[in-house]
């Protein structure tokens, strides 16, 4: 229930590891937005799906430590703060389960929240600010790959491509 909650965080949120690592008590109760500090100690806002906050509870239901302020909303089986390499763990245990390629790492499920967000529609300013993203230029390269994915369905779909 943990590593799902903290997985559906990373591509649900586009959060970085370190994010989800370092959330604490103090963001409970759940409401519709999450604030996360990110790189720089910059803070942002992002919307909670109702499918991440319901992970997120149904992981806090069955954890055997009680959320508190200040302390760490994920913990590892001896109640200290969950660590990186577990994530990274399970992302490559979900990776072999569903023959996933050997590139889908946690920072790899940010940048499919990106791509997916940008091909939906977004712009890249709000991309920016759900990110954390402080440049722009940071941003931008997600509309290299949704240009790259364009050209391919074209040379895919065009009958004379």
């Amino acid at each position: 229930a943990r590593d799902w909650a903290v997985l559906l965080l990373l591509y649900g949120c586009g959060m970085r590891v370190s994010e989800a690592t370092g959330l604490t008590g103090d963001v409970l109760p759940l409401g519709q937005t999450l604030r996360v500090t990110g790189k720089r100690n910059k803070t942002r806002i992002v919307p909670l799906l109702d499918n991440v906050r319901e992970a997120i509870e149904g992981y806090l239901e069955l954890c055997p430590y009680p959320p508190a302020k200040g302390e760490p909303l994920f913990r590892g089986s001896r109640g200290g703060p969950l660590s990186p390499a577990l994530i990274r763990r399970a992302v490559q245990g979900a990776r072999k389960r569903l023959g996933l390629p050997e590139k889908t790492t946690p920072h790899a499920l940010r940048h499919s929240f990106a791509t997916h967000l940008l091909a939906g529609g977004a712009d890249l300013r709000s991309l920016q600010e759900l990110l954390g993203h402080a440049s722009l230029s940071s941003t931008q390269i997600y509309t290299a790959v949704d240009t790259a994915m364009l050209l391919d369905e074209y040379e895919n779909a065009h009958p004379r491509a």
